[in-house]
Protein backbone atom coordinates (compact mmCIF):
# COMPACT_ATOMS: atom_id res chain seq x y z
CA UNK A 1 0.00 0.00 0.00
CA UNK A 2 1.63 3.51 1.40
CA UNK A 3 5.41 1.35 1.51
CA UNK A 4 4.70 0.08 -2.47
CA UNK A 5 5.14 3.94 -3.69
CA UNK A 6 8.46 3.87 -1.61
CA UNK A 7 10.32 1.00 -2.42
CA UNK A 8 11.83 2.43 -5.71
CA UNK A 9 13.42 5.58 -3.79
CA UNK A 10 14.40 3.50 -1.03
CA UNK A 11 16.04 0.90 -2.83
CA UNK A 12 18.69 3.43 -4.43
CA UNK A 13 19.31 4.26 -0.49
CA UNK A 14 19.34 0.95 0.96
CA UNK A 15 21.47 -1.43 -1.90
CA UNK A 16 24.22 0.33 -1.93
CA UNK A 17 24.10 0.90 1.98
CA UNK A 18 23.66 -3.00 2.43
CA UNK A 19 26.69 -3.46 -0.44
CA UNK A 20 29.06 -1.59 1.38
CA UNK A 21 28.16 -3.15 5.06
CA UNK A 22 28.49 -6.73 3.39
CA UNK A 23 32.45 -5.25 2.39
CA UNK A 24 32.50 -4.62 6.26
CA UNK A 25 31.71 -8.13 7.15
CA UNK A 26 28.76 -6.88 9.04
CA UNK A 27 25.64 -9.71 9.13
CA UNK A 28 22.36 -9.57 7.91
CA UNK A 29 21.54 -10.73 11.71
CA UNK A 30 23.38 -8.02 12.99
CA UNK A 31 22.11 -5.30 11.54
CA UNK A 32 18.88 -6.32 12.96
CA UNK A 33 19.68 -6.64 16.85
CA UNK A 34 21.29 -3.19 16.42
CA UNK A 35 18.36 -2.17 14.48
CA UNK A 36 15.83 -3.77 17.03
CA UNK A 37 17.43 -2.43 20.25
CA UNK A 38 18.56 0.95 18.69
CA UNK A 39 14.88 1.34 17.57
CA UNK A 40 13.46 0.08 21.38
CA UNK A 41 15.94 1.89 23.22
CA UNK A 42 14.82 5.49 21.43
CA UNK A 43 11.33 4.62 21.79
CA UNK A 44 11.66 4.34 25.83
CA UNK A 45 13.96 7.22 25.90
CA UNK A 46 12.06 9.56 23.74
CA UNK A 47 8.52 8.73 23.30
CA UNK A 48 7.37 7.52 26.73
CA UNK A 49 9.03 11.40 28.11
CA UNK A 50 6.60 13.13 25.83
CA UNK A 51 9.61 13.76 23.24
CA UNK A 52 8.05 13.35 19.80
CA UNK A 53 9.77 15.03 17.56
CA UNK A 54 13.39 14.65 18.60
CA UNK A 55 12.57 10.83 18.89
CA UNK A 56 11.02 10.52 15.63
CA UNK A 57 14.53 11.76 13.96
CA UNK A 58 16.36 9.32 15.95
CA UNK A 59 14.35 6.60 15.14
CA UNK A 60 14.67 7.16 11.38
CA UNK A 61 17.83 6.03 11.71
CA UNK A 62 17.24 2.81 12.88
CA UNK A 63 14.29 2.08 11.27
CA UNK A 64 16.44 2.23 8.11
CA UNK A 65 18.06 -1.02 9.30
CA UNK A 66 15.10 -3.04 9.29
CA UNK A 67 15.19 -2.29 4.97
CA UNK A 68 19.06 -3.47 5.15
CA UNK A 69 19.26 -6.54 7.00
CA UNK A 70 16.78 -8.14 4.30
CA UNK A 71 18.44 -6.32 1.10
CA UNK A 72 22.18 -7.83 2.60
CA UNK A 73 20.69 -11.17 2.73
CA UNK A 74 18.99 -11.34 -0.58
CA UNK A 75 21.95 -10.00 -2.47
CA UNK A 76 24.25 -12.13 -0.33
CA UNK A 77 22.49 -15.39 -0.96
CA UNK A 78 22.80 -15.55 3.31
CA UNK A 79 19.25 -15.73 3.94
CA UNK A 80 18.42 -18.65 6.59
CA UNK A 81 15.26 -19.77 8.29
CA UNK A 82 16.80 -18.52 11.59
CA UNK A 83 17.59 -14.79 9.86
CA UNK A 84 13.61 -14.96 9.28
CA UNK A 85 12.73 -15.91 12.68
CA UNK A 86 15.16 -13.32 13.89
CA UNK A 87 13.84 -10.51 12.17
CA UNK A 88 10.56 -11.61 12.63
CA UNK A 89 11.00 -11.51 15.77
CA UNK A 90 12.87 -8.52 16.08
CA UNK A 91 9.61 -6.54 14.22
CA UNK A 92 7.22 -7.83 17.27
CA UNK A 93 9.09 -6.54 19.71
CA UNK A 94 10.15 -2.80 18.16
CA UNK A 95 6.39 -3.36 17.01
CA UNK A 96 5.31 -3.12 21.31
CA UNK A 97 8.01 -0.86 21.87
CA UNK A 98 6.99 1.83 19.61
CA UNK A 99 3.32 1.58 20.22
CA UNK A 100 3.40 0.78 23.82
CA UNK A 101 5.85 3.77 24.35
CA UNK A 102 3.51 6.32 23.19
CA UNK A 103 0.33 4.38 24.81
CA UNK A 104 2.55 4.57 28.51
CA UNK A 105 3.02 8.48 27.58
CA UNK A 106 -0.75 9.24 26.94
CA UNK A 107 -1.22 7.07 30.34
CA UNK A 108 0.85 9.24 32.21
CA UNK A 109 -0.82 12.55 30.85
CA UNK A 110 -4.21 10.98 31.79
CA UNK A 111 -4.56 11.17 28.14
CA UNK A 112 -8.11 9.10 26.79
CA UNK A 113 -6.41 8.49 23.55
CA UNK A 114 -4.24 5.81 25.46
CA UNK A 115 -7.75 3.48 25.54
CA UNK A 116 -7.54 3.73 21.17
CA UNK A 117 -3.72 3.48 21.39
CA UNK A 118 -4.59 0.16 23.51
CA UNK A 119 -6.48 -1.07 20.38
CA UNK A 120 -3.92 0.07 17.97
CA UNK A 121 -1.67 -1.94 20.35
CA UNK A 122 -3.83 -5.36 20.00
CA UNK A 123 -4.58 -4.49 16.53
CA UNK A 124 -0.91 -4.74 15.19
CA UNK A 125 -0.31 -7.84 17.02
CA UNK A 126 -3.45 -9.66 15.25
CA UNK A 127 -2.52 -8.66 12.13
CA UNK A 128 0.57 -10.28 12.42
CA UNK A 129 -0.78 -13.10 14.23
CA UNK A 130 -3.64 -14.38 11.77
CA UNK A 131 -1.00 -14.19 8.96
CA UNK A 132 1.58 -16.46 10.52
CA UNK A 133 -1.04 -18.96 11.92
CA UNK A 134 -2.81 -19.03 8.76
CA UNK A 135 0.35 -19.68 6.74
CA UNK A 136 1.26 -22.49 9.75
CA UNK A 137 -2.01 -24.17 8.88
CA UNK A 138 -1.54 -24.14 5.22
CA UNK A 139 -3.48 -21.22 4.08
CA UNK A 140 -2.69 -17.84 1.93
CA UNK A 141 -3.01 -15.07 3.96
CA UNK A 142 -1.82 -11.45 2.78
CA UNK A 143 -2.74 -7.76 2.34
CA UNK A 144 -4.78 -5.51 3.86
CA UNK A 145 -4.33 -1.92 4.59
CA UNK A 146 -2.60 -1.65 7.99
CA UNK A 147 0.45 -4.13 7.32
CA UNK A 148 3.91 -3.40 9.51
CA UNK A 149 5.19 -0.77 7.14
CA UNK A 150 2.20 1.03 6.85
CA UNK A 151 1.62 1.25 10.37
CA UNK A 152 4.98 2.38 11.19
CA UNK A 153 5.21 5.25 8.61
CA UNK A 154 1.95 6.24 10.42
CA UNK A 155 3.01 6.44 13.56
CA UNK A 156 6.18 7.62 12.89
CA UNK A 157 4.40 10.61 10.53
CA UNK A 158 1.96 11.08 13.30
CA UNK A 159 4.38 11.50 16.49
CA UNK A 160 6.82 13.49 13.88
CA UNK A 161 4.26 16.03 13.53
CA UNK A 162 2.48 15.95 17.03
CA UNK A 163 6.29 16.92 17.80
CA UNK A 164 6.25 20.17 15.98
CA UNK A 165 2.48 21.19 17.79
CA UNK A 166 0.28 19.72 15.25
CA UNK A 167 -1.62 19.17 17.73
CA UNK A 168 -4.68 16.67 16.30
CA UNK A 169 -1.60 14.94 14.20
CA UNK A 170 -1.48 12.41 16.98
CA UNK A 171 -4.62 11.14 17.38
CA UNK A 172 -5.18 11.01 13.84
CA UNK A 173 -2.78 9.05 13.56
CA UNK A 174 -4.05 6.37 16.76
CA UNK A 175 -7.03 5.90 15.32
CA UNK A 176 -6.28 5.43 11.73
CA UNK A 177 -3.92 2.73 12.78
CA UNK A 178 -6.22 0.89 15.17
CA UNK A 179 -9.62 1.02 12.57
CA UNK A 180 -7.35 -0.04 9.29
CA UNK A 181 -5.34 -3.08 12.08
CA UNK A 182 -8.75 -4.41 12.86
CA UNK A 183 -10.64 -4.14 9.33
CA UNK A 184 -7.07 -5.85 7.97
CA UNK A 185 -7.63 -8.43 10.46
CA UNK A 186 -11.31 -9.09 9.72
CA UNK A 187 -10.03 -8.98 5.45
CA UNK A 188 -7.76 -11.56 6.32
CA UNK A 189 -10.00 -13.72 8.29
CA UNK A 190 -12.56 -13.80 5.59
CA UNK A 191 -9.52 -14.51 3.13
CA UNK A 192 -9.05 -17.67 4.98
CA UNK A 193 -12.34 -18.97 5.28
CA UNK A 194 -12.45 -18.53 1.95
CA UNK A 195 -10.37 -21.32 1.06
CA UNK A 196 -11.33 -23.58 3.91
Amino acid sequence: MISSFLRAPVARVVEPTARALTRWKVTPNQVTLVGAIGTCATSLIFFTRGELFVGTIAMLIFIFSDLVDGTMARLNGASSKFGAFLDSTSDRVVDATLIGSITYYLFTTDDSLQIVAWFALTGGFLVSYVKARAEASGFTCEGGFAERPERTIILLVSTGFAGLGFDYILAAGIWLIAVTSFLTVGFRVIQVWRQR
